[in-house]
């Protein structure tokens, strides 16, 4: 590689590292049904949550669409007033849903200004706008998450990509999809969906990581949003990991979630709403309009929103009146409500809090007594009501609220991000999150030969059951199957929903799997091995969603040795080479390792991002009929899941035979705990030092011989080798269609062009607002003093006529007219009053640059005053430096005499002789000529006299012998001297004699004097 080439690459890695670092940053958004939080993590900015552009902490969840115009946050809620047929809100309620989901019932019910039509494709609820465009709630989330990132890049100043998002802990797989979709569509890489109760009990943690030990300490946290109610228990505990790896011993505590108790319809917004339909009976009672205000969704909205502000003040008071102007029919309204109206009303509200901390207990197992402390989270637990009834269902007096309740789970959320990106190290703390929803696998049974009947048998096999952790990787064994065949992953006992939330969770049914190439593999492999079964790997990721991996078909054979020894040439070649690099397998003392005991040791990320390796589940084994029972998962999986450290697989049903032990090495053991220990042969007389010498010699070669009979006819046994035949899997999707790839095309592409859109429009503002700003400004100023010397009067009217055309131009202008029209009308504008502007600005600005002029001169001439008598031989300076600045000096001043008088002769309102910018040239020579001067006085180093000569000749050589050794010396100590031996045209100076100078000082000065 050529030096310029080396360069290049140097220069690329450079660059490299600087995109990276200024693209270091990673966000977090806590989505709630209501308001969305962002947070960021950025070098020298760790967790802080972003601002939007009204500077608030906090954003409406909440998209409005008229027009092609987009409106977020504030904006859009004040625009759902006006319109609210094209303003959507509480989308997560719908998110994941089937169109006949009782939910999206409900949903209508609340709303029912939207127009909600089916998608034939996914079967899915679409928001029919008012001219006729389709919007999937994916899309409309999408969008609110794009603004989301514009919101957190302009804070962090730098592009971000990668993002933390909250989800509701009662998600399930369709939902979480859904939520992955859109954020795929907003643009952004989501590093993890975390449970929001998670999120907040993870932040409630990073900050008291100090009070942990390895004693489990239990929290409850509750919370009510503005949809659902949730109740969470978390254990936290310091946990030891020993690195598969390395072997080091990792200290890090941790946290699980051992129970949820959720209510997905409690939230705040269901007391909002019965608060808006009171103030409705109460303005329809007063009788003020023939018109019914419930039909009226402007005036609702209206309602609602003064509902929202009535709720926060009855909160803290026991009364207040709500009002609101020009309701309906040009009549406002204004009533007087109570807290206990408020609490009568929402009385069976009330009593369902009670439930969702019962259902938290039963999950985790767990009673009152062993909860440290209860922890409010959420709006809705300002409530006085809500606490009272919280506490008669806890029994304690005391509610810990010493956490952010708006802030928390972002603030979690983006701690956990910034754990996940590449770009930061954080102090590790551990999330075990619990599955809300068992999982099972269900196949057929497969039928044995003496098995006539015609009925076929269900098998179901637990995968993942309730609250056991993730992230987590498992494997399920089918060991009859021998044919292709076809398995679907449901979900399991949902016994603990209520019949409501049963209808309301949808298709149980996640996936049909059917598996083809199992009887190939069978009929390839099966003469010369033995079936092992099919292994389907499944994973739950940290976003709680479930994938399977693969599917490969197992199988055994005993291999000889004699088999091996007949390996080909190029296949030992090959190993080699493959050795040689780092490829090959490591063998142990037989000279293989079982490749199915390999597959079950984790990998380095495997084991960092799950606590435990892959479980083998056994589902298809059996003792009579072919099929085996599988034992019960609860149990074991609890038990196991104590220690976050545990990587040791598990297998449910046939075990694998355990391996024999190595004869050879148990040979081995024995011969050498028979040899006599050294503490024997110190006791032995000394004559019988030799004969005990030659009897070990005996013994040692002895043992020796039969270690390699032993060795020998180890060799000779045959080898278990393990075959893997890959199966491919067909995935069709039950629980919620997925849509096409033509399809999120589209969407991609309708998201894109509305943010162009957005773009271009806040563009235009900006250039309409820059007008609006430059006419306001320029009428001003032309009524001011220093515009009117500097302008004539036919000047300023001139000027004023364009401005009051540019006005007239501005308000006759449409939608429809181009942004660069306005653009090339400012820019008239702006030459129109160009030579005024800058006539003013020259006045303004002329005496100070001249001062400054007339300043530097003079302290350039005291230099120059002093810089005459360091110039000449053997001086800092040369005569032709102090000519030129001389020279310098002289012009400038000269030139500064002529303009000045030249500009007294020449009226405020003419053109200046002479501009700023001039003098500032003049300036900046003579500021460069000083520099040069002065950095040059400061790296000089005068020449040194020769000493005076001596008539003894020994002397003399003497002398020479000590300049030379001085010179070489002084070259060598000081690289600055070296130029001080020198003469202008590089040769040494030297005296008549012919010794070289040294320590010379010039007559009258000393080097150390400065200027």
């Amino acid at each position: 590689m050529s030096f310029s080439q080396m360069r290049l690459s140097l220069l690329c890695a450079v660059l490299l590292l600087a995109v990276g670092a200024a693209g270091l940053a990673v966000m977090s958004v806590d989505y709630g049904s209501e308001f969305m939080k962002i947070a960021i993590v950025k070098p020298g900015v760790p967790m802080e949550i972003v601002l939007n552009k009204e500077s608030r902490r906090k954003t409406p969840t909440i998209v409005t669409i008229k027009d092609g115009e987009r409106l977020f946050g504030d904006a859009a809620l004040n625009a759902g007033i006006r319109s609210p047929k094209n303003t959507y809100r509480y989308l997560l309620d719908v998110l994941g849903k089937h169109f006949d989901n009782p939910l999206v019932e409900q949903y209508q019910k609340k709303f029912p200004f939207y127009t909600l039509v089916k998608d034939e494709e996914t079967g899915t609820v679409l928001f029919k706008h008012e001219d006729g465009a389709l919007y999937s709630p994916e899309e409309l989330i999408a969008m609110i998450l794009q603004m989301a990132k514009e919101y957190a890049e302009a804070f962090a100043e730098q592009p971000i990509a990668e993002a933390v998002i909250t989800v509701p802990p009662f998600f399930n797989q369709a939902e979480r999809r859904a939520m992955l979709r859109a954020a795929d569509l907003a643009g952004l890489k989501v590093l993890q969906l975390i449970n929001d109760n998670a999120a907040v009990a993870l932040n409630y943690g990073v900050f008291r990581r100090k009070i942990f030990n390895e004693t489990a300490l239990n929290y409850m946290f509750f919370d009510i949003g503005a949809s659902s109610t949730s109740a969470t228990i978390v254990a936290y505990q310091v946990t030891k990991v020993k690195s598969p790896v390395s072997g080091v011993v990792d200290t890090f505590p941790q946290l699980t979630v051992k129970g949820v108790g959720v209510d997905r319809t409690l939230g705040g917004m269901e007391f909002q709403l019965r608060l808006r339909d009171l103030l409705a009976k109460l303005f329809n009672q007063a009788k003020k309009t023939k018109n019914d205000v419930t039909k009226d969704a402007r005036a609702m909205q209206k309602l609602y929103k003064e509902a929202g502000r009535l709720k926060q003040v009855l909160s803290a008071n026991a009364d207040h009146f709500a009002q609101v102007e020009n309701l309906l029919d040009d009549e406002d309204f204004r009533a007087k409500v109570t807290r206990d109206e408020l609490e009568s009303l929402c009385e069976d509200l009330f009593a369902r809090v009670g439930k969702v901390i019962k259902d938290a207990l039963d999950a985790s197992e767990m009673t009152m007594d062993e909860i440290s402390e209860v922890i409010l989270m959420g709006g809705g637990t300002r409530i006085p009501k809500i606490q009272d009834t919280l506490k008669a269902a806890i029994k304690r007096e005391d509610l810990g609220k010493g956490i952010n309740t708006d802030e928390a789970a972002a603030l979690g959320a983006v701690y956990q991000a910034a754990h996940l990106g590449k770009g930061f190290k954080v102090k590790k703390f551990a999330i075990r999150d619990a599955v809300l929803y068992p999982i099972q696998v269900e196949f057929e049974r497969v039928k044995s030969k003496e098995d006539s009947s015609d009925m076929s048998k269900t098998i179901k096999r637990v995968l993942f059951g309730r609250m056991q952790f993730y992230p987590q990787k498992k494997v399920m064994t089918f060991n009859k199957h021998v044919t292709d065949f076809a398995f679907e992953v449901n979900y399991g006992d949902l016994s603990f929903l209520s019949e409501f939330e049963l209808r309301a969770f949808g298709n149980t049914t996640i996936d049909a799997v059917t598996l083809k190439g199992v009887e190939d593999a069978y009929m390839k492999h099966s003469a010369d091995s033995e079936s092992k079964g099919v292994k389907a790997h499944f994973r739950m990721d940290d976003s709680g969603i479930l994938y399977l991996d693969k599917v490969e078909s197992i199988f055994e054979k005993l291999v000889s040795k004699d088999a091996d020894s007949e390996e080909s040439t190029l296949s030992k070649i090959g190993s080699t080479i493959s050795n040689l690099f780092g490829g090959g397998k490591k063998e142990d003392a037989k000279g293989g390792v079982d490749e199915q005991q390999k597959d079950d040791i984790p990998s380095e990320s495997e084991a960092e991002s799950s606590p435990e390796a892959e479980k083998t589940v056994a589902g298809d084994s059996s003792k009579s009929d072919g099929e085996k029972e599988a034992a019960d998962q609860a149990g074991s999986d609890k038990s196991s899941s104590e220690n976050a450290g545990d990587d040791k697989g598990e297998e449910i049903g046939d075990q694998p035979e355990d391996k024999k032990p190595d004869t050879a090495s148990e040979e081995k053991k024995k011969v050498e705990a028979e040899l006599p220990p050294d503490a024997d042969s110190k006791d032995k007389q000394p004559g019988a030092k030799d004969e005990a010498k030659d009897e070990k010699s005996e013994g040692s070669s002895a043992d020796k011989k039969d270690e390699k009979k032993e060795q020998k006819k180890e060799d000779k046994k045959p080898k278990l080798t393990t075959i893997k035949a890959d199966i491919k899997a067909e995935k069709q999707t039950r629980d919620l269609a997925e849509p096409s790839k033509e399809k999120l095309k589209q969407s991609k592409k309708l998201i894109d062009d509305m943010k162009k859109r957005d773009e271009e429009k806040d563009l235009l503002e900006k250039t309409k607002n820059e007008i609006e700003a430059f006419v306001f400004e320029a009428q001003h100023r032309l009524e001011e003093k220093n515009y009117k010397l500097c302008s004539k009067e036919e000047e300023r009217i001139a000027i004023t006529e364009k401005l009051m055309t540019a006005t007239d131009w501005l308000n006759e202008q449409d939608e429809s007219t181009p942004r660069k029209e306005y653009e090339s009308k400012l820019k008239d504008l702006k030459s129109v009053t160009k030579d005024l502007y800058g006539r003013v600005n020259e006045m303004l600005e002329r005496p100070a640059a001249i001062e400054a002029l007339n300043s530097m001169v003079n302290h350039s001439m005291h230099f120059m005053v002093s810089m005459k008598n360091f110039t000449g031989e053997d001086q800092p300076f040369t005569q032709a430096e102090y000519n030129a600045l001389e020279k310098l000096i002289a012009e400038t001043r000269e030139w500064n005499k002529t303009v000045n008088a030249e500009q007294k002769k020449t009226s405020l309102r003419e053109k200046p002789k002479f501009t700023v910018q001039d003098v500032e040239m003049k300036i900046g020579a003579l500021d460069r000529e000083m520099k040069y001067l002065i950095n040059k006085v400061k790296s000089f180093r005068p020449k040194t006299k020769a000493k005076a000569k001596d008539t003894n000749k020994t002397e003399s050589a003497n002398n020479e012998t000590k300049a030379k050794d001085t010179k070489k010396t002084s070259k060598k100590d000081d690289p600055l001297d070296q130029d001080i031996f020198e003469d202008d045209d590089g040769d040494d100076v030297e005296t008549t004699e012919g010794s070289t100078v040294k320590d010379q000082k010039a007559p009258g000065h000393d080097p150390d004097d400065e200027l």
